[in-house]
């Protein structure tokens, strides 16, 4: 009786004990959901390799940490391997809410029985957390962090979102993350071309990633690769014919083939700079990001240009290389070498390097001096001078070789014969503060001094910077910016940056910028040797089109930059440590590649021609004395003037001993022909004239 009064005085409490701590764990429990809920939905990703395409989407490079990792959808995965996973790892994965409580009981009473750990029970959604989130160690503390990332997963995400994730981010050795790099590193295939027997030999791995390792312990890998088509087998799903087969099958193993042939890696170094002050990551970021870049590579001529300088360079020289090939119209930059062999250097000699651009440097100076009153024919002595400066000092440079005309010569053939005299009197006439600021218009943000030996090019400035000051003359005087990169997704293919197509800005006059195309084609044009060949006569046997540019060089720079309305090229050679260029053919190296080079990219273009825009006029003139050309001048060439500044004079240099009869005058009938062929565009002029 004394326990039974006992018993009615203490249950009440007793319940009210069980019914308040059912209370207080279900309000926990609610408490802990709705915390987590506030947090929002988890990432779903860690690190992923990075992929570059050229221009036609092809893989160009990959990009990754100390891990290679690639994300594929669920739907390209192999069903094979998905099916293998779900019987190995969680037959109830697409049952529970991330925890199998039966499996978890009856593991625990099998370790209990065996007074050790001999059977695991974390779902696919917990490896999942632990992948993402957290380390191995086998600690309570873990354990709990485990629990509450596997809740938050379950809370926001469908289950095929989950095993999407779990198959792209578990580890399958030898640093491979995600069954897209193992399915790459072991067979060569991508994820979704594996077979039956591939797939179980790979869902073998996770469980050891070294003891299960197909290629340090084959028979390992192979025995548990049969335990998992035997499960797979009694599960039903694969037949007995397909489990037969599969067990049948020597599998091929291709450990430590490259995923791609790396191509252009210097190029790809600016890819790399590129999209990292696009996407405002660092390096280690943007390899780890998973994104896909997208690049201007046009993969045939990256590899004529390297081609060309392999086969013209002496392979015992040690001499060095840099190139840029892009469109004039877009800047789009379609091949790069920035030295001769990337794994011994791969310092990038055509974005970080600045060399002394030498008589490169002359369109800038001659397109002021067009701006300036000048025109293609305002002629000035060709002889030894000394230049008194203002303070005090004398100047006396030198052209090459000590040739000169003792003559007045024009500024076409100054150019063409590239005359230094002719280029320091102009820059000193127009000060040198004028072609510092007309570089500038070019784009040259290098430092520069205003010096009067800067019209000889004695200022550093990068292949990089040239090329694009030397497309503002192949696209007619417009600011365009160069760039490797034209889009980037995210590791699911979200676009998160697309380069946006802008109508490019007119930052040169386009009459002026024309005349001084056209006079940078006589660099090819022998009609204008005088005192010495035109610098580009040592290649002209090369071309096959007509190209406008421009030479230079220096004791230790050989520079070739030229263009059609199509593609600009510039190429340097030199030595790393301003080591003077001795041997005659080095001098040569960097006007053979060009040519080769700009005849190969061209070979499937059809023809194209500068063409003069309004206001331009065209004259043939006698190019020795600058006058308006007659038949009995020996050499003839077609000239282009802004309108009203074209000469007015006839050439009396070639008059024959009964004097000029006025019908041997060549202008004759030349202002009608001449607006007939304008209106062809001067096709018909150019295809005769080169």
């Amino acid at each position: 009786m004394a326990f039974v009064r006992l018993l009615k005085r203490t249950l009440p409490w007793v319940l009210y004990i069980g019914a308040s701590s059912i209370v207080l764990i279900a309000l926990f429990i609610a408490g802990l959901y709705f915390s987590l809920y506030l947090q929002g939905p988890p990432s779903l990703t860690s690190e992923q390799n990075t992929v570059i395409f050229a221009g036609k989407e092809q893989v160009i490079g990959v990009k990754h940490g100390n891990e290679s990792r690639y994300w594929v959808e669920l739907d390209d995965i192999s069903p094979y391997l998905k099916k293998a996973f779900i019987v190995t790892e969680d037959q109830h994965f697409y049952e529970h809410n991330g925890f199998d409580f039966k499996r978890i009981v009856a593991a625990v009473g099998k370790n209990i029985l065996a007074m050790d750990k001999i059977q695991g029970a974390s779902t696919i959604t917990q490896q999942y957390a632990r992948n993402l989130y957290l380390n191995h160690e086998k600690t309570w503390e873990r354990k709990l962090k485990e629990a509450i990332h596997t809740i938050r997963l379950e809370m926001f995400y469908d289950k095929d979102r989950i095993f999407e994730g779990y198959l792209n981010t578990i580890y399958f050795g030898h640093g491979n993350y995600g069954i897209e790099a193992a399915s790459r590193y072991y067979f060569d295939k991508h994820a979704d071309e594996l077979t039956l027997e591939e797939a179980a030999l790979l869902v073998a791995i996770p469980k050891g990633p070294s003891y299960y390792s197909p290629i340090l312990y084959p028979e390992h890998a192979i025995q548990r690769q049969r335990m998992i088509l035997k499960q797979m087998h009694e599960h039903g799903v694969i037949t007995a014919k397909e489990y037969q087969q599969a067990l049948a099958k020597k599998i091929i193993i291709e450990p430590e083939k490259r995923d791609v042939e790396e191509v252009a890696p210097y190029f790809q170094d600016a890819v790399v700079r590129e999209a990292m002050n696009i996407l405002s990551v660092t390096k280690e970021e943007l390899y780890t990001g998973g994104y896909h870049i997208y690049t201007t590579l046009d993969v045939d001529r990256q590899s004529e240009l390297e081609k060309t300088i392999e086969q013209t360079i002496d392979q015992e020289s040690s001499i060095q290389i840099a190139g840029v090939s892009m469109d004039p119209e877009t800047g789009a930059i379609q091949a790069l070498v920035g030295g001769r062999n990337y794994d011994k250097s791969p310092y990038n000699r055509a974005i970080q390097a600045k060399r002394m651009a030498g008589s490169t440097f002359k369109p800038f100076l001659y397109y002021a001096a067009l701006k300036n009153g000048y025109t293609p024919v305002t002629s000035l002595m060709s002889k030894p001078t000394y230049f008194q400066l203002e303070n005090g000092q004398t100047y006396q440079p030198s052209n090459y070789n000590g040739y000169y005309a003792y003559a007045p010569i024009t500024m076409t053939q100054a150019l063409a014969l590239s005359d230094n005299i002719y280029a320091v009197k102009t820059n000193l006439f127009l000060k040198p503060e004028t072609l510092v600021e007309t570089a500038r218009t070019f784009g040259i943000r290098s430092d520069l001094p205003a010096v009067p030996s800067l019209a000889l090019g004695t200022a550093s400035v990068s292949v990089l910077e040239m090329t694009e000051a030397y497309s503002k003359l192949a696209n007619n005087g417009k600011q365009v910016i160069p760039h490797t990169v034209t889009k980037i997704t995210n590791h699911r293919g979200k676009v998160i940056y697309s380069r946006e197509d802008s109508k490019p800005e007119q930052v040169l006059d386009p009459q002026v910028t024309y005349v001084l195309t056209h006079m940078m084609t006589g660099i090819f044009d022998e009609s204008l040797n005088g005192y010495s060949s035109v610098t580009g006569a040592s290649i002209n046997h090369m071309l096959t089109r007509t190209y406008a540019g421009k030479s230079g060089t220096t004791n230790s720079d050989s520079w070739m930059i030229g263009f059609t309305p199509q593609l600009v090229t510039a190429i340097w050679t030199g030595y790393d440590k301003n080591q003077e260029m001795t041997k005659v053919e080095e001098k040569g190296y960097a006007k053979e590649i060009w040519a080769a080079y700009m005849e190969k990219a061209h070979e499937d273009l059809p023809i194209d021609v500068f063409r003069p825009p309004e206001g331009v006029t065209g004259v043939y003139i006698d190019p020795q004395t600058g006058k308006i050309a007659t038949k009995h001048c020996p050499n003839r060439r077609l000239t282009f003037f802004i309108e009203g500044t074209e000469p007015r004079s006839r050439c009396d240099e070639h008059v024959p001993e009964e004097g000029l009869k006025e019908e041997d005058r060549i202008p004759d009938g030349q202002k009608s022909r001449e607006k007939q062929e304008k209106k062809r565009g001067w096709r018909s002029i150019f295809d005769w004239l080169f």
